[in-house]
């Protein structure tokens, strides 16, 4: 019976542990992401995520932040020329650089996860094979990206 006791006892701090890594690694990936937002991202993003009207889009609750991983990881990576991004009507024309010579896999997953993690926002997290699966792939042409995406400001 003492056997069962310690072995159940056992199992449970095992189990529990695999339990608490995955969002450690998740917190992980926001601290460090919120750094890399903070030095890359802010000046046109804002703080507050909202942007800057008919400039830099807001990354607050829009489907391009909240929606393919794959497709938000190449804008990074590529930048994008201007006027690709339309939310609510407006359209976004500043051009956003690519990133991919400045940010290796895990800063682009990182500040990722921060992003589609605050702001009001909740998604999965943006793994480095996510980067990398979109590493090598061109950002949207002009006009062949979603034209509408809702946008929710709390």
């Amino acid at each position: 019976m003492k056997r069962i006791i310690v072995s159940s006892i056992g199992i449970i701090i095992i189990v529990s542990s695999f339990q608490q890594k995955p969002q450690q690694g998740i917190k992980a990936s926001m601290d460090r992401g919120k750094i890399v937002f903070n030095a890359t991202c802010i000046a046109c993003h804002q703080a507050d995520g909202l942007g800057v009207q008919r400039m830099n889009p807001p990354i607050v609750k829009t489907k391009w932040v909240l929606g393919d991983k794959k497709a938000l990881a190449k804008i990074v990576l590529k930048g994008l020329k201007g006027g690709e991004i339309i939310i609510d009507g407006d359209e976004f024309h500043n051009p956003m650089p690519p990133l991919e010579a400045q940010l290796n896999d895990q800063q682009i997953a990182d500040v990722l996860t921060y992003v589609r993690n605050n702001f009001g926002n909740k998604a999965s997290a943006v793994s480095v094979n996510d980067v990398k699966a979109a590493r090598g792939t061109a950002a949207p042409a002009p006009g062949t990206a979603v034209k509408k995406a809702p946008v929710k400001h709390s």
